[in-house]
Formats: structure tokens, C-alpha cells, sequence
């Protein structure tokens, strides 16, 4: 499960340059002036898909970042370093502290004890989960309401005469 940082990481930069490089070709075909708001609609739904996907990639550098501590044998690395947050000795106590989880979804680093039971450490910001899930929600709704936007007859809507 670890093994999926590797791909996440260029994966997620490159969704992020993609919708960065939509918008500036969308605008730049378009033009300013001209663009309508449908157009507007999807550069900005672009531009949220792109904070998503830079945030959820600063995310995963907070855990590949954890996960190198966790993985370095050497002396200091009991328990392992990513699961020293405030009040790890309670959880270092018999059994102790005895493997990790990552999670994608949202993102965490988890520490799992030898009794089966396990917690959240703070390696990832408080911050980064609820700003992915608000950027990746607001991009959706702006790409909706491009689409409703664009379905409905508008301005440019003709009528031939005597229908």
C-alpha cells in the first residue's frame, strides 16, 4: 500500500499542470474578452482541480516524508518516529507501538499497537484534508454549472419567425 506514494506523487503534479495548462489554453483560444460564462465556469472549475491536486500532493510529501522516518533502522527508531506525537507513551506501553498504515483517502499516517488498536498522528496537516475535499467539491460544482449553463438556450438562442 506504501508503494502507491511513488506513483501518486508525478501523477498528481501532472493533474495539476494539466489544468493549469486547460485554463491558460482555453483563455488564450478564447480570449478574455470574449470568453462567456461558460467559459469562465470551466477555467475556474480547472483552477480548483489544480489547488486540489497541489495540496493533495503536499499532503503525500508530508507522508513519503513519514514514511522514510518509519523505515530508517537505526538507533532512536523505537517506536518509530512518526508515531511520537503527544501522548505516544501511553500507546508505547506494553505491547507497544508495533507497525503503520498509510491512508489515501484521507490522507493520514496511522500507527497500529500490538492490541489491535491504532491512531491518527499528526505527520499530515490539520488543514490539508478539509482544503482538498473544499477545492475538489467546489471545482465539481463550477464544472456542473458549466454544464447547466451550457445546455440552457440563452442569449444566443434563435427563434425562426412565425414558430
Amino acid at each position: 500500500m506504501v508503494y502507491l506514494l511513488l506513483p501518486l506523487l508525478p501523477g498528481g503534479l501532472v493533474a495539476a499542470f494539466a489544468f493549469v495548462g486547460y485554463c491558460f489554453s482555453t483563455l488564450g483560444r478564447i480570449g478574455l474578452r470574449q470568453a462567456d460564462r461558460v467559459a469562465w465556469l470551466r477555467v475556474l472549475a480547472a483552477l480548483m482541480g489544480a489547488a486540489a491536486a497541489v495540496l493533495y500532493v503536499w499532503g503525500l510529501l508530508h507522508l513519503v516524508g513519514a514514511v522514510m522516518d518509519a523505515e530508517e533502522n537505526g538507533t532512536d527508531s523505537a517506536p518509530l518516529r512518526p508515531c511520537r506525537t503527544p501522548g505516544w507513551e501511553e500507546w508505547a506501553q506494553d505491547p507497544g507501538i508495533v507497525d503503520y498504515t498509510v491512508r489515501y483517502l484521507p490522507l493520514r499516517f496511522v500507527c497500529e499497537t500490538g492490541d489491535g488498536d491504532s491512531y491518527v498522528t499528526d505527520t499530515v496537516p490539520d488543514y490539508l484534508n478539509p482544503s482538498v475535499l473544499g477545492f475538489a467539491l467546489a471545482g465539481a460544482g463550477c464544472a456542473g454549472a458549466a454544464r447547466l449553463v451550457s445546455r440552457r438556450p440563452g442569449p444566443r438562442a434563435t427563434r425562426e419567425p412565425g414558430h
